[in-house]
């Protein structure tokens, strides 16, 4: 029954299906898994905005003919994975719950030359990086956008179109991933991030929203103040104006005009920016409007790249038809909970428990604007004991150790803290490889140790085994367990969602970008 044990049994080996090795240490390893599925002078957002609406556009229409060779012809594709195995979500485009990433390349080669040196070329950087998620029943979209300077890491890419190999990288500005691998790199690293697999991706270009912004007959956009960014060009009066062309271009440029100047001030006013966009599709009649719906098509196209298993105007059309009806109160948009980083105030890093919480609620199907709402197909949780009894031995000498393969940093230790206050206090760190599960692994004569530990973090009695190589028992977190100290208690974390595309925003002016000139 485990009595007698105490606290210098040798060490354990890391446990999971896959059997792979490991030590003890202090740094645990940052990976993704599957879901149930250097600074920039502008921000490079702009592009992205037409992306998302493109498939509604050309979904609402009914294209065929001489359009469909046409719009056909517009496309570029890419390769959705950058050697890492990912391959999509294997979603049926028109029933499944789905998933784009939605990105925007900085690159000033070719016509877009015009918005600065040759700092940014070839790839590009993704200084826009956003994920859509459809629901299954289509009827809700949430938004995510990742900030340009968040500090992430990247996995080690190969470039589809050279052969050339790059090293992972710790610590790398999230818009960076795609330099030097392509698209890929930058889909393989938000599954990474997030632990969940991205099923396609698109990405556009600066014109992409000159144009759109110019065929839908201006956007309307709201700020507190005159304001006047020389960097991006942009200057509007106080109060609502409605954008387009090159003004609704430095509108999503600016780097410095809203709020304190940083990167989440300039993901709200997109954000803003973004809803009323779909507003005006939605209801200016648009969609009635066939000669105006191929000319956003065919705008919005000419400026796109798509993952080859999404590179048709087919696969637009069925994912259009899916999003043209939905509540604009149930589309989300949020932003990644980040804070400064330790290691470089100018820069950004997750903010946990929050951000864990937001990934984990996003493998959970969860209504980001619900969060009381059940998950869509969401099985039933297990039922584990609440209260262990007794146990027959000294909690405070029995050898347990966390395996952290969340993919969130610090998880381990957050387990760890957990245990200690039920009164396992001998808990250590092991490196870790992604799994999705969570499990509670244990040696000979460990099996009641097992279950307490179990019983106290929720964990079912169908996710404890004996495995060969653990001495004690180890509790290896899969990325089913990202956020929280009890298994399966997932949450929506407070203030996640910044806007709805129902609601109208105006946006806070940088005090030292106010327009003093009268404008």
């Amino acid at each position: 029954m485990g009595q007698g044990r105490d606290d210098n049994a040798q060490e354990n080996r890391q446990v999971h299906p896959q059997g792979t090795a490991a030590r003890h240490t202090d740094t645990t390893a940052v990976g993704g898994a599957r879901h149930l599925g250097s600074q920039r002078r502008f921000p490079r957002w702009a592009k992205v905005v037409s992306l998302a609406l493109a498939v509604v556009l050309v979904g609402g229409f009914g294209v065929a003919g001489y359009w469909v060779l046409r719009l056909q012809g517009n496309i570029t594709t890419a390769p959705l994975s950058a050697g890492n195995g990912n391959k999509g979500g294997g979603a049926n485009d028109s029933s499944d719950r789905m998933q784009i990433l939605i990105l925007g390349s900085d690159t000033r080669d070719g016509k877009n030359s015009e918005y600065g040196g040759d700092e940014s070329t070839g790839y590009g950087q993704s200084d826009v990086m956003m994920l859509m998620d459809i629901s299954a029943d289509n009827k809700r979209v949430s938004v995510v956008s990742f900030p340009r300077d968040l500090l992430v890491d990247v996995p080690a890419c190969t470039d589809a179109a050279t052969g050339q190999q790059f090293p992972a990288r710790s610590g790398a500005m999230i818009n960076s991933a795609m330099a030097e691998a392509g698209i890929g790199c930058a889909v393989d690293t938000v599954n990474a991030l997030t632990g969940l697999e991205v099923d396609h991706f698109m990405m556009a270009d600066f014109n992409a929203v000159k144009e759109l912004s110019s065929a839908v007959g201006g956007v309307d956009v709201c700020v507190s103040d005159a304001v006047y960014d020389p960097d991006s060009r942009l200057r509007l009066p106080k109060g609502t104006s409605a954008v387009q062309g090159e003004t609704a271009l430095a509108f999503l440029r600016t780097r410095h005009a809203f709020e304190d100047g940083g990167d989440l001030g300039r993901i709200k006013a997109q954000q803003g920016f973004l809803s009323s966009l779909t507003r005006k599709i939605k209801d200016d009649g648009t969609l009635s409007n066939p000669a105006k719906v191929l000319n956003i098509a065919d705008v919005v196209t000419r400026n796109l790249t798509l993952d080859e298993g999404f590179a048709s105007v087919p696969s637009l059309v069925t994912v259009g038809n899916r999003l043209k009806d939905i509540d604009v109160s149930k589309v989300a948009f949020v932003a990644v909970p980040t804070q400064a980083a330790v290691s470089d105030p100018n820069r950004l890093e997750l903010a946990q428990p929050a951000a864990g919480q937001l990934f984990s609620a996003l493998r959970s199907d969860l209504d980001l604007t619900n969060p009381s709402a059940e998950p869509t197909g969401a099985p039933e949780p297990s039922a584990a004991p609440s209260t262990p009894a007794a146990a027959p031995y000294d909690k405070s000498l029995q050898p347990v150790s966390v395996a952290n393969g969340t993919g969130v940093p610090g998880r381990a230790e957050e387990i760890i803290a957990a245990l200690a206050g039920g009164g396992f206090v001998q808990a250590s760190v092991l490196q870790a490889a992604p799994v999705e599960q969570t499990f509670v692994y244990y040696g000979p004569e460990f099996a009641d140790v097992a279950a307490d530990v179990a019983a106290q973090l929720g964990v079912p009695a169908t996710q404890v085994a004996q495995a060969t190589g653990v001495v004690g028992v180890q509790v290896y977190l899969g990325t089913d367990f990202v956020s929280g100290t009890t298994y399966g208690a997932t949450s929506v974390p407070p203030d996640v969602v910044n806007q709805t595309a129902e609601d109208s925003t105006c946006q806070n002016v940088n005090p030292l970008y106010i327009d003093t000139g009268g404008n």
